[in-house]
């Protein structure tokens, strides 16, 4: 299973935020964003942050998807 952050990054368009925005409003660090960026697990607490600054649930930010066998 993979994670995929692409609803959050749709997020912050719709929110005309840039991930900077996000970083200091969630008080998350640039490690967070950059494992984020790369399509990688970050902590729970890091995504409860997201959504808290966002006021969004958990399904808003991340989908996990299957791992592509190909």
């Amino acid at each position: 299973m993979v994670v995929n952050y692409k609803k959050l990054w749709k997020l912050l368009i719709d929110k005309n935020l840039m991930k900077k925005d996000l970083r200091e409003m969630a008080g998350i660090s640039t490690n967070a964003m950059a494992k984020m960026g790369k399509g990688e697990d970050v902590s729970t607490q890091v995504l409860r942050k997201i959504c808290h600054a966002l006021d969004c649930k958990i399904e808003d930010v991340i989908e996990i998807a299957p791992e592509d066998k190909s």
